[in-house]
């Protein structure tokens, strides 16, 4: 058996649309934070901790280190994430839209197919046709339940600023006609499954047009299906099909989204 990595990190490193924070306290500090964490749940102990009072020196903590902690303020949409019917909105097929924690975990693992669309360039956009041609072109079949990884190569971009704004999104008619092949779960390897969305906006508030506005996402409120975005590696694998895919998304709860460790497995 073989593993393949498809994930992207929460990077705070990174300038973009959802900016994460990683507060990293390292094993000696640790020694310092350990004392004031529970010197502030003594009574009068953030005082005395204040004035210099320990309960615990670094010599007496073995080789003077605590335990590493690292502390994460980010949006559920960084890194390799899930998103769920709920993030498109409150209600899907006329009923209360599924959050994360309450999607279903069979939508999370099973057969993967990858379609390539590295030829594709910005500010060129996925069409029906366009995953009609890739299946054709790997002689392939979707069958329900299918993961299928929508390969553009847009994870090269990452940490420039085309990453954000000049990348090849997809069509509603081709989420459309993977839904109507039964897919439950896509995925894509650029930060989002639409257009790119200062694109979309510039369009949408020229227009007021409503068609133009993360129509990929809103088509969940009438269609229950999840995607993943923010993949990476997708030309790691090595064949089109015939592998698993794993994305069990981190069970956040009230959440529309969740951070994943998506994986191909051979």
């Amino acid at each position: 058996m073989k593993i393949i990595d498809l994930s992207l990190p929460i990077d705070d490193s990174l300038i973009e649309t959802h900016v994460a924070t990683i507060e990293r306290i390292t094993h000696k500090a640790g020694v310092e934070h350990f004392n004031w964490v529970v010197m502030n749940n003594q009574p009068g102990g953030k005082e005395r901790f204040e004035k210099g009072e320990r309960v615990a020196r670094a010599d007496e903590i073995p080789d003077g280190e605590m335990l590493s902690l690292e502390i994460v303020n980010s949006s559920v949409h960084m890194g390799s994430h899930v998103d769920a019917p709920f993030h498109y909105g409150s209600t899907c097929e006329g009923k209360p839209a599924k959050q994360i924690m309450d999607v279903l975990l069979e939508w999370c693992y099973g057969p993967g197919v990858v379609l390539d669309f590295t030829h594709l360039k910005f500010p060129d956009a996925i069409g029906k046709q366009h995953v009609m041609d890739a299946l054709k072109k790997i002689n392939y079949t979707l069958k329900p339940m299918d993961i299928v990884l929508i390969y553009t190569g847009g994870d090269t971009l990452l940490g420039t600023d085309d990453y954000v704004n000049k990348y090849v999104g997809m069509n509603i008619d081709a989420v459309e006609y993977l839904l109507d092949q039964g897919i439950k779960m896509m995925g894509i390897d650029t930060i989002g499954l639409d257009r790119p969305c200062f694109l979309m906006f510039k369009e949408f508030l020229s227009t007021k047009d409503k068609s133009k506005i993360w129509p990929c996402h809103f088509l969940g409120r009438k269609r229950e299906y999840c995607h993943m975005e923010r993949l990476g590696n997708l030309g790691a694998i090595p064949e089109p099909f015939g592998f698993t895919v794993s994305c069990f998304p981190v069970k956040v709860k009230n959440a529309g989204a969740a951070w994943s460790r998506v994986v191909a497995i051979l």
